[in-house]
C-alpha cells in the first residue's frame, strides 16, 4: 500500500516509478479522489463543529428567554443533524474507493533495479557450481520420475490435472528435502522454525498484497477463508496490527508448509511433471526488520537459500529481475534459477524479495525506535529457501543414472534411513 502523503507531496515521480514497471501516471486520478475525499471529510467536521456550537447556544437563548432564536437554533441542529448521515456515508464511501485504488497499484522499484519489459531485461548477477556431464543424453524428469515412484496418472484421477501421487523413497526423498532445508534455516541461519495455519482470513491475504489482485490465482474455501499460495501470508500477517518492540528486530520466520496455487495466469505453462503443481510445499523465509536494515537483509536472505542448493551441489545462477518482471509487492527481487539438464535450461527454484514499507502499511505493522516516541512502518521481506517439489525435480534430473536410477545428495543421507540411491521399479 502506497502513502496517500507521499504521492501528493511528488506525484511526478510517483507517476516516474511505475513508468519503470511499464505503467501509465495514475496520480491524477487518485490525488482528485483524495481531494473529493478530503472535502467532504471537511464539510463533516465544519457540520460537526457548528452543531455544537448552535447546540450551546440554545440554552443560552432560552436562558435570555429567546424563544424565536432558539427555536431557529434548534431547526438548524436538526437540519445538521438530518444531513450528517449522509455526509458520513459519502466520506466512508470515498475513503472506500481511495483504499480499493491504491491496494491494486504495484510497488515501486528500487533504484538500483535494472530496467527492462520481462523477463529477458533480468540481469545474471552471478553463478555456481559446474554442470553435470553425462555419457548418455539426460532425461526430463517427466520421462523417468514415474518408474521411481512420482506417480501423475493417481494425482490426476483423484484430483485432476497439476497434481502428484508420490510413492515410495520418492515421497521420502521429498519429505527429507524439506526437512533439511527447514532444519539448515533454523539452525544455521536463525530463523524461528513455525507452523501456522494454511487457512486464513481476507485480512491476512490483503495485507501480504495477495488480494485484491491475485484471488483468481488461489483456493478459497466454503467458509470464507483461502488456502495459502505461501506460508508468506501466515508468516508475515503474524504481525498484522501490531506494534513490534525495536528490540525484538530483526525478526525471522521459517515454516515448512503445504501450499495451494490455481495458476489461474499460467494456462499451458509447465504442463508436464511436477515443476507447476496446484498443490506443492514450500519452506517460506520472512524476515520483520528495520528499514535501515532491509538492504542487508535481502543479501542475507538470498543467501540462505543459495546456501540449500549448495549443500545439495546443485549448479544455479542468482538473477536480479528487472522492473518489468518483478512481483506486484516487491521493490527489488533476486531469483535463484537451478540448471535442469533435462530441460537443458535455468529453471526458478526461489525468489527472495524486500517489499519495504508495502506490506507493512497495508497491515499496519509498526516499531517504535529506541528512545523515540513516534512509531514508524516496518520492512518486510520473503523468500523461498526452497520449494521443494522444484528441489525434488533438480535433483532427480542432475543426479539420474544411465539405468534410471538416482542418486540421493549426501546432505540428505541421515535423513534418508540408510537410502543412498532411488532405484526404478523393475
Amino acid at each position: 500500500m502506497h502513502d496517500i502523503r507521499l504521492i501528493r507531496d511528488d506525484p511526478q515521480g510517483f507517476d516516474a516509478g511505475l513508468a519503470l514497471r511499464g505503467l501509465e501516471p495514475v496520480s491524477a486520478a487518485i490525488l482528485a479522489l483524495d481531494e473529493e475525499r478530503r472535502a467532504v471529510a471537511t464539510e463533516l467536521q465544519t457540520a460537526q463543529g457548528r452543531r455544537n456550537e448552535a447546540s450551546k447556544a440554545i440554552g443560552k437563548a432560552m436562558g435570555q428567554g429567546d424563544k424565536d432564536a432558539a427555536e431557529a437554533l434548534k431547526a438548524e441542529v436538526a437540519q445538521i443533524k438530518a444531513d450528517m448521515p449522509g455526509l458520513e456515508e459519502r466520506e466512508r464511501e470515498l475513503g472506500e474507493k481511495l483504499q480499493n485504488a491504491l491496494a491494486v497499484i504495484p510497488n515501486i522499484p528500487f533504484d538500483d533495479v535494472p530496467q527492462g519489459a520481462d523477463e529477458d531485461d533480468n540481469v545474471e548477477v552471478s553463478t555456481w557450481g559446474e554442470k553435470p556431464s553425462f555419457d548418455f543424453d539426460p532425461k526430463e524428469h517427466a520421462d523417468f520420475a514415474p518408474w521411481l515412484g512420482m506417480d501423475f496418472e493417481t494425482g490426476a484421477l483423484l484430483s485432476g490435472a497439476r497434481f502428484t501421487f508420490l510413492r515410495g523413497d520418492m515421497a521420502r526423498l521429498h519429505r527429507a528435502l524439506g526437512q533439511f532445508m527447514i532444519d539448515q534455516q533454523a539452525r544455521e541461519f536463525g530463523y524461528t522454525e513455525c507452523m501456522p495455519p494454511v487457512l486464513v482470513k481476507d485480512e491476512a491475504m490483503y495485507g501480504t498484497d495477495k488480494l485484491p489482485k491475485f484471488a483468481e490465482d488461489s483456493f478459497r474455501t466454503t467458509d470464507d477463508r483461502w488456502l495459502i499460495p505461501t506460508s508468506e501470508v501466515s508468516l508475515t500477517a503474524s504481525v498484522m496490527g501490531k506494534i513490534v518492540e525495536d528490540s525484538a528486530l530483526p525478526m525471522r520466520m521459517t515454516a515448512l508448509t503445504q501450499c495451494f496455487r490455481s495458476e489461474a495466469g499460467s494456462a499451458g505453462r509447465d504442463t508436464r511433471g511436477f515443476i507447476r503443481q496446484h498443490q506443492f510445499e514450500k519452506c517460506e523465509l520472512v524476515s520483520v526488520v528495520r528499514p535501515e536494515d532491509s538492504a542487508a537483509e535481502h543479501e542475507r536472505m538470498t543467501g540462505a537459500a543459495e546456501a540449500i542448493l549448495q549443500a545439495l551441489g546443485l549448479a544455479y545462477r542468482k538473477v536480479l529481475l528487472c522492473t518489468g518482471d518483478m512481483g506486484f509487492g516487491a521493490r527489488k527481487t533476486y531469483d535463484l534459477e537451478v540448471w535442469l539438464p533435462g530441460q537443458d535450461a535455468y529453471r526458478e527454484i526461489s525468489s527472495c524479495s524486500n517489499t519495504g514499507d508495502f506490506q507493512a502499511r497495508r497491515m499496519n505493522t509498526r516499531y517504535r525506535p529506541e528512545g523515540e516516541k513516534k512509531t514508524e512502518f516496518v520492512h518486510t521481506l520473503n523468500g523461498s529457501g526452497l520449494a521443494v517439489g522444484r528441489t525434488l525435480v533438480a535433483v532427480i534430473e542432475n543426479y539420474q543414472q544411465a539405468d534410471g536410477s538416482v542418486l540421493v545428495p549426501e546432505a540428505l543421507h541421515p535423513y534418508m534411513g540408510g537410502v543412498t540411491k532411488l532405484e526404478p521399479a523393475a
